[in-house]
């Protein structure tokens, strides 16, 4: 690429580098997970930057391709078995919010890790209020497949809320 066009990719990124971070948030648990994935992220979306098409929004684009790498990498390093559940390490949401600060943000994102792949991308896009048309667009679903795992996805993370808040009897 010439500089013009790192320019304009630096500039796309610039622009995007939130969904990176909130991707990387909910696929890592540790802060050398999320730059080792970023920077994949990262590689990826320059290495597709050329084909972007400025007629479609920017932050699907995004979305697609990040939670495309995320979900690869998860695959991958679950088959090495290299994915150790360890929510002691210092997390840091994209605005730079000390997660372990706020207990009850950190029980979301460890709820939200527990969840497969594809419901972990379906509930950050629909925390990060996109329509149910555009999560289906990104994730490659129906729109009627999206509310309905929408649906099951929050029914089972409220039974999770009450059985926190409810000690084991």
């Amino acid at each position: 690429m010439n500089s013009r066009s790192k320019d304009s990719f630096d500039n796309f990124l610039k622009n995007n580098q939130g969904i990176v971070f909130k991707v990387c948030q909910t696929y890592c648990q540790s802060s050398q997970e999320r730059e080792d994935l970023a920077q994949e992220i990262i590689i990826q979306l320059w290495k597709a930057f050329p084909k972007f098409n400025p007629k479609f929004k920017a932050s699907t684009w995004t979305y697609r391709i990040a939670l495309n790498v995320a979900i690869s990498n998860h695959r991958k390093a679950i088959k090495r078995k290299e994915f150790p559940v360890n929510w002691e390490e210092s997390l840091v949401s994209y605005k730079e919010e000390k997660v372990e600060e706020n207990p009850r943000l950190q029980l979301l994102y460890e709820m939200i890790y527990e969840l497969n792949e594809l419901n972990r991308a379906i509930m950050l896009l629909y925390l990060e209020d996109y329509n149910y048309d555009e999560i289906a667009e990104i994730c490659g679903l129906s729109k009627t497949n999206v509310a309905s795992k929408i649906n099951r996805i929050k029914n089972q993370l409220r039974k999770k809320v009450a059985q926190t808040a409810t000690p084991n009897k």
